[in-house]
């Protein structure tokens, strides 16, 4: 009995030290590829980290022939073993071994950036991870939409609802990280955040208020004060029990006490939409466009100035730009006033024609930008778990058409935006990411340790796929 005890225990210490490692790589580039799920036949799961490794410890399949199934959302694994799409290792400590699985999505997916665990895998079978906290970072286990900008020689990060091991902020959390160059990562291979915390080193509120409620960054600018200097301001929105929104406005942010304040409140007439300002210069004039159809000067004054912001909105005279106007959000909207006679066919300025299935889709409007390699203004956009490219002759639109990029099944993934900063090689390669969550999708079963996070993709822009029909570009 002993000598059985006594075994056991020196395979529980070889499993756990010397765990048997699977890659799995993209078979295009060779790239790890996170978010693989693994299954065993009695249903342990396992799912690759930002590595595409997988650290299996589990004493019980040492020594053993195993079947894994093989899984990916917008991927595929071409082996099987009779009907079964799978593979049969031999799992032994320290051994290893690499899947090659075959990207569908024409975007390619690189890494989680938030959460806990990002390479848990990796660092258990003593593989180089890239960032320095690779498995807790500000206490973080999880951040729901995200906003960035370059400011004072950083990337300045915030997201919106964020949990930790014990507690959660429900107040904006926030982060820097270097640029490429100047002591931060290439986005191939990671983003390192140094987040703010507070005396116990969770990630803390960044729009500290006196009043009751969730309080959520909507968008990012930078305006000069009248002094001249440059300040980082953002739009917010805090949600209270008594009504969808109960405040408004504008903050900037204290450089010395690295947090938001207060600079102005608009009035609460909207719900809350999270946005990713680009700065536009049209006529000699610079604006801040919020959205393709919402816009504000880029002035001091006019940010802090409700009555300042604009809407591109249609009537019976055509379309302009017109101050105080109703802010239509998207393709819904668009479709309901169509459908009410308010606007016409002619006037939508986000129709988005699915270009595969030659249907409409169903996303509001999402972040754009000038892409010089394009020579088009592109949008990234999400529709729950799918995730679109579309293209215009200018931010207004009309978006017509768009082309999927990414695919989930049965799993949103939402508030994507394209980063424009981490943009190569003229604009041909992007970088864009969004929250994947488990909520709101019919059964949807949580990722460990992914759900509720950010993660990266790549999308190259030469890709023969992208090329849309000319059509989906004229201006109307």
């Amino acid at each position: 009995m002993w000598r059985g005890i006594v075994l056991f225990a020196l395979a529980a210490c070889l499993a756990a030290d010397r765990p048997f490692v699977i890659r799995i790589v993209d078979s295009q580039t060779g790239r790890g590829v996170p978010l693989v799920e693994l299954r065993a036949t009695n249903e342990r799961v396992w799912y690759s980290d930002s590595n595409g490794v997988v650290a299996v410890s589990d004493v019980w399949l040492m020594g053993q022939s195993v079947f894994f199934s093989v899984r990916s959302d917008g991927y595929r694994f071409d082996q099987k073993v009779e009907d079964e799409t799978g593979v049969i290792l031999s799992v032994k400590p320290g051994g290893r071994a690499e899947l090659r699985i075959v990207r569908e999505n024409i975007a390619e997916r690189l890494y989680r950036i938030t959460g806990a665990g990002i390479y848990a895998d990796s660092v258990a079978a003593g593989v180089p991870v890239p960032i320095r906290r690779p498995l807790l970072n500000g206490k973080v286990t999880g951040q729901d939409t995200v906003l960035a900008i370059p400011y004072r020689g950083r990337i300045y990060w915030f997201w919106g609802d964020t949990s930790g091991l014990a507690t959660a902020n429900f107040n904006a959390s926030g982060a820097t990280s270097g640029l490429q160059g100047s002591g931060g990562l290439d986005p191939d291979r990671g983003v390192d955040l140094e987040y703010f915390v507070d005396s116990h080193g969770f990630s803390r509120p960044m729009l500290p208020l006196d009043r009751p409620g969730l309080v959520w960054l909507e968008g990012l600018m930078i305006v000069r004060d009248p002094e001249g200097r440059e300040r980082l301001v953002a739009t917010y929105t805090r949600v209270g029990k008594r009504k969808p929104v109960e405040e408004r406005g504008v903050a900037v942010f204290d450089d010395s006490a690295q947090v938001f304040r207060v600079l102005a409140q608009h009035p609460p007439d909207r719900g809350n939409r999270s946005s990713h300002p680009v700065r536009v210069v049209e006529g000699g004039r610079a604006w801040w466009y919020l959205y393709p159809n919402y816009r504000v000067p880029d002035d001091w004054s006019a940010i802090q100035d409700a009555g300042a912001y604009e809407a591109y909105a249609c009537d019976a005279k055509g379309c302009a730009w017109k101050p105080g106007a109703p802010f239509i959000d998207g393709a819904k909207d668009e479709r309901k006033l169509i459908a009410e006679g308010k606007l016409r066919v002619e006037d939508a300025r986000f129709p988005f024609v699915d270009v595969d299935t030659n249907q409409p889709g169903n996303f509001g409007m999402g972040s754009i930008e000038w892409n010089a390699y394009r020579q088009r203004w592109i949008m990234i956009a999400g529709d729950w778990g799918d995730v679109y490219y579309s293209e215009a002759l200018a931010p207004e639109g009309p978006w017509n058409c768009a082309k999927k990029i990414v695919r989930h099944e049965k799993y949103n993934f939402y508030n994507v935006v394209h980063h424009p900063f981490f943009d190569k090689d003229g604009g041909r390669l992007i970088y864009f990411e969004g929250t994947y969550d488990a909520g709101l999708m019919d059964g949807a079963r949580p990722t460990p340790l992914y759900d509720y996070n950010q993660i990266m993709y790549r999308l190259s822009l030469d890709d023969p796929r992208l090329a849309l029909p000319p059509a989906c570009v004229e201006r109307k």
